[in-house]
């Protein structure tokens, strides 16, 4: 007997392409359900909504980002330095 799995397909909704579960990009936010099959698709996706949300609002939430992985870099440029040391 063979038995087939029942595996949860997605739909990728920049390329159309179906893909299974554990592969692309899946984010569930307000309600939404985004599913990517790639990262370059998930970066033409949020390139797009970026360049459409009103400056004003997004500039804030860029700039502490921006902030945050800056911060992060160079925490791990001083873990990396330390072991050199």
């Amino acid at each position: 007997m063979v038995y087939m799995s029942v595996e949860r397909r997605h739909k990728c909704i920049v390329c159309g392409r179906p893909f299974p579960e554990g592969q692309g990009i899946v984010l569930r936010i307000s309600g939404e359900v985004l599913e990517f099959h790639s990262s370059k698709c998930f970066s033409k996706f949020a390139r797009d909504l970026l360049t459409r949300l009103p400056e004003e609002e997004v500039k804030g939430y860029i700039k502490k980002l921006r902030e945050e992985y800056i911060e992060l870099l160079e925490q791990k440029q001083r873990l990396r330095s330390k072991r050199i040391a």
